[in-house]
C-alpha cells in the first residue's frame, strides 16, 4: 500500500493495537482495516467457534433518528414492524427503494428516551444517512448521523458471555436480541445481544477514546483478536447476507429469502412494489461442493449443464473443509438437494443446495 493510499483512509481508534498485534491492514470501505493476524484466518475462525473472538468494527456507521414521530418515520423507512421493537430491542430489517431494490440491511436499536440508533454496513453508511434525512421531511424527527461518537467491537464464540461476565461491574449481558448500558471494565457501552459471526456473543459500543482501553481488558480476559476475513468465513458458514454481494439494488428481499423481515403491511418504501412482484423467479439458496473446489464470487451456476445462476459469495470453510457458498438459482432449482455445477474458472465443480446453516455444532 502506498503513503498516498494510506493518507486517504480512516482508522479506528484501535489500529495501533492492530498494527501492534501483527495484522495485516488492508483497505475496506474507506478504511484501513485488519484482515487477519499473525495466526492466520483459520485460528481465528476456530477461536471464534470453539472459545471467544474480538472484532473491530467501528468502521460500520450509526444513525440516530429522535422525536416524537421517529417511530412513525422509521416504520415507512424500514421494512420490518419497528412498532414492536420495544425500549431494549434490536431488529433486523432492510431500506429499500421504490421499486424493492435493497439498499442495505441494518439492525435497529431502541434506546431509551424514544431514541433509535441504527447500524448499517460501512460502504453504505453516507448513503443511507442521505436517504433517510431525505426523506425525513413532514415528520417530527431529527435523523443525525452518529458514525463519529461510536467504537463499535463485536465479542463472539461460545465462551464471550462468561468472558464478559467477569468484566462487568453490575448485572448481566442483555440476551439475544436484546440492549442494555453496562460498564465493562470501567468503560460506559451499550451492549447488544447481536452478532455476524453464528455465535452467542455481543457487540459492544463506546466512546472512541475507551475503545483501546475496552479492546486490551477483552484481549487479557481471553478473547482472540481477528479480522475481516474470518468475519467473512463466519458470517458465510452461518448463511448471513454480505451487502454487495448476496443483496444490491438489483435484487429484492423476498428473492433474499428476507421476506420474513419485511412487513408488508406496514407501508415501507418499496412494499408496493414487492407486492406486486409476486413470488420471485429467482432464490438465493446456500450451497456445499461435493467435491474439491472452491467456489467464488461471479462464478456461472449451471444446472443440467446450462447456465442458471451466479455464485455471489463463495470461500473453504474452515470448519467444514470444503468449498461452500450462496448464489441465486432458478426457484424451481432451490429446494436443498438439488445437485448443480458451479464453473471455477473454466472448471465444473459438483455441488449441491442445502439448508441453513451451512454449518452447525453439530458439524464440529
Amino acid at each position: 500500500m502506498s503513503a498516498a493510499a494510506t493518507d486517504t483512509l480512516r482508522r479506528t481508534p484501535l489500529h495501533e493495537r492492530h498494527a501492534a498485534a501483527g495484522a495485516k491492514l488492508v483497505p475496506f470501505a474507506g478504511w484501513e482495516m485488519p484482515v487477519q493476524y499473525a495466526d492466520g484466518i483459520r485460528a481465528e475462525h476456530i477461536a471464534v467457534r470453539r472459545h471467544a473472538g474480538l472484532f473491530d468494527v467501528t468502521h460500520m456507521g450509526q444513525v440516530e433518528t429522535s422525536g416524537p414521530q421517529a417511530e412513525t418515520f422509521l416504520q415507512r423507512m424500514l421494512s420490518n414492524d419497528v412498532t414492536r421493537l420495544r425500549e431494549g430491542g434490536a431488529q433486523y430489517s432492510v431500506l429499500c427503494r421504490d421499486d424493492g431494490g435493497v439498499l442495505d440491511d441494518l439492525f435497529t436499536y431502541r434506546l431509551e428516551g424514544g431514541r433509535f440508533l441504527t447500524v448499517t454496513n460501512a460502504a453504505n453508511h453516507e448513503r443511507d444517512h442521505v436517504w433517510l434525512a431525505e426523506h425525513g421531511d413532514g415528520y417530527e424527527a431529527t435523523v443525525r448521523d452518529a458514525a463519529s461518537d461510536y467504537a463499535m467491537l463485536a465479542l463472539q464464540g461460545p465462551a464471550a458471555r462468561a468472558l464478559l461476565a467477569d468484566l462487568l461491574e453490575a448485572g448481566e449481558a442483555p440476551a439475544r436480541m436484546r440492549t442494555a448500558r453496562a460498564s465493562v471494565a470501567g468503560v460506559d457501552c451499550l451492549v447488544c445481544g447481536t452478532g455476524y459471526t453464528g455465535e452467542d456473543g455481543v457487540e459492544l459500543l463506546t466512546e472512541p477514546e475507551y475503545a483501546p482501553a475496552l479492546w486490551e481488558a477483552l484481549v487479557a480476559a481471553g478473547a482472540t483478536p481477528a479480522g475481516l476475513a474470518a468475519r467473512d468465513t463466519l458470517r458465510l458458514e452461518a448463511c448471513f447476507h454480505l451487502y454487495g454481494n448476496d443483496l444490491s439494488e438489483d435484487r429484492n428481499p423476498i428473492e433474499a429469502g428476507l421476506g420474513w423481515a419485511c412487513k408488508l403491511d406496514t407501508g415501507f418504501i418499496g412494499a408496493e412494489a414487492l407486492r406486486a412482484a409476486g413470488d420471485p423467479p429467482d432464490r438465493l439458496v446456500p450451497f456445499a461442493f461435493t467435491g474439491p473446489g472452491i467456489p467464488r464470487p461471479g462464478n456461472p451456476i449451471l444446472i443440467d449443464g446450462e447456465p442458471a445462476g451466479i455464485v455471489t459469495s463463495g470461500t473453504l470453510s474452515p470448519c467444514l473443509e470444503q468449498g461452500i457458498g450462496m448464489g441465486y438459482v432458478p426457484a424451481s432449482a432451490a429446494t436443498p438437494g438439488t445437485p448443480i455445477e458451479v464453473d471455477v474458472r473454466g472448471r465444473r465443480r459438483t455441488a449441491e443446495v442445502r439448508e441453513k446453516p451451512l454449518y452447525r455444532k453439530e458439524d464440529q
